[in-house]
């Protein structure tokens, strides 16, 4: 097999071109598979986004990859193609570190985590683990195994959980990456680093690694480049499993909607929400996500800006989500608290002091959001917004102490001033997706986030692929590492 093109250019080329190269054997796995490795050790160093390549076992699987071209194997939509997983998800034969030094000392895994046996069966060659913070508990991925960079500007973050995995994909250190969203974990980085990231409806994709500490809130999907190798890894991974009772009544994809079916939208109704739980947003984050209305707006959809008061439940969302989390972690104290994140104890401190009514409370206050969100899609085919409230911050930002700054205001920490845009969406159950939507004047990029009804990923995705086609990103490319 011989390979007709830069190893720069492979590396940035979408995994479903990668995948029919291999099929028509135009494209090695073996070759492409080294290439991916080459890059990964070039890059690491620099912006570590892996805790783990598994050189070896992907080796040889790229090699029984490359047999199977050989024999006229029918191939799965990713043969040969690298993908690498996040470290909270197990990979059999690789220790699972969940980001904390408290499972350095981790076996191997036993198995594959359902998902990975998806990816695996699709034709994926899983090559590496990438980098999460602790737990996955904050919106930028450091900590005791040091701090994951943007590979846009080294000196902001790829935001979190998923960093490792979206600065990878983002460096072009394999096309696609396995990620998780308990609160915008997904999104956040695709939005920080340019990339397609989607969170499935409730139900639709099964997880299975760990008990879910956030209150049924963690969601799997993909980390990608274009909207076609999103929409194909999503396609894989969707599907009911007995070991996640949220999938045996859930969603399975719905077909498109006929009024996607072409690039006229002229049946299609958005509607804009400028602010969620944010006091403001960034004047170039604004700029970007109205481009991206005007685009839908050019195709024919009808947009409107939702201007009625709707509470985002951003203290109440605080309750779940850090009262879950200071049960799950009691467990690793006193033992484990010298070497637990920082960040990782204040929010356990601020989980514990919640009150049952507290937590009670802020379930119902769940349930009202959903119903106001379902409320808002009797008039509305899609609530678009954007992604994060400015671009990437700092590597050196305190998730749990430092108010996030916008146009020289400060605007509260993480949550309020910078990710309000995501964690309603994990709360209600929503599908939601981000995508590039341009650059700030940072040099940074910016990100548009489109919601949909309840299991419409394929009407979600496909206004990705319209957005797409009429502002195309693939061919920026960060800093070559």
């Amino acid at each position: 097999m011989v390979r007709a093109m830069t190893d720069t250019d492979l590396l940035f080329t979408p995994a479903v071109q990668a995948a029919a190269l291999i099929r028509t054997k135009k494209l090695s796995p073996v070759e492409y598979l080294d290439a991916v490795l080459k890059a990964a050790e070039r890059a690491n160093p620099k912006i570590n986004c892996f805790r783990e390549v598994m050189v070896e076992q992907a080796r040889h699987d790229a090699k029984q990859a490359e047999e199977a071209v050989t024999r006229g194997e029918v191939l799965g939509p990713f043969h040969g193609v690298p993908i690498s997983v996040k470290d909270l998800v197990d990979v059999e034969g690789v220790p699972t570190r969940h980001g904390s030094a408290i499972f350095e000392g981790n076996g191997p895994a036993a198995a594959d985590d359902l998902l990975v046996q998806r990816l695996r069966k699709a034709g994926a060659v899983i090559f590496a683990k990438a980098t999460t913070p602790e737990f996955g508990v904050k919106g930028l991925t450091d900590g005791p195994f040091g701090v994951t960079r943007n590979p846009w500007n080294l000196e902001r973050t790829p935001g979190g959980s998923s960093g490792g995995g979206a600065a990878a994909v983002a460096a072009g250190v394999g096309p696609l990456s396995l990620g998780t969203d308990g609160a915008g974990s997904v999104r956040g980085p695709a939005s920080c680093s340019g990339l397609v990231g989607l969170k499935p409806t409730l139900g639709a994709v099964p997880y299975d690694t760990t008990r879910d500490a956030y209150g049924n809130n963690i969601y799997a999907g993909p980390l990608a480049r274009s909207v076609t190798d999103a929409a194909i890894m999503h396609s894989v991974l969707v599907g009911p499993s007995d070991k996640d009772p949220w999938t045996l009544n859930g969603p399975s994809q719905k077909p498109l909607s006929p009024k996607l079916a072409g690039a006229d939208l002229a049946a299609v109704r958005i509607g804009y929400i400028e602010l969620t739980a944010n006091p403001r947003v960034a004047a170039d984050v604004r700029t970007n996500t109205r481009a991206a209305l005007a685009a839908w707006e050019a195709m024919g959809a009808e947009v409107e800006e939702v201007t009625e008061k709707i509470d985002w439940i951003e203290y109440e969302g605080r309750v779940l989500y850090q009262a879950n989390f200071a049960v799950f972690c009691a467990q690793y104290l006193p033992k484990w608290q010298n070497q637990m994140d920082p960040v990782t104890l204040a929010f356990m401190e601020r989980g514990a002091k919640f009150t049952l009514a507290d937590f009670r409370n802020a379930q119902f206050a769940r349930t009202t959001l959903f119903r106001k969100i379902q409320s808002l899609f009797e008039r509305y085919d899609f609530l678009v917004m954007p992604t994060n409230a400015r671009t990437a911050l700092d590597v050196t930002h305190d998730a749990a102490n430092d108010e996030v700054v916008i146009d020289g205001v400060k605007c509260g920490i993480t949550r309020q001033g910078w990710t309000s845009y995501q964690y309603p969406f994990n709360l209600t159950g929503h599908p939601a997706c981000a995508y590039p939507s341009g650059f700030g004047a940072d040099g940074l990029p910016t990100s548009v986030q489109v919601v949909g009804k309840w299991g419409a990923e394929t009407d979600v995705l496909r206004m990705g692929a319209l957005l797409e086609a009429a502002r195309p990103w693939a061919q920026h490319r960060p800093p070559a590492l």
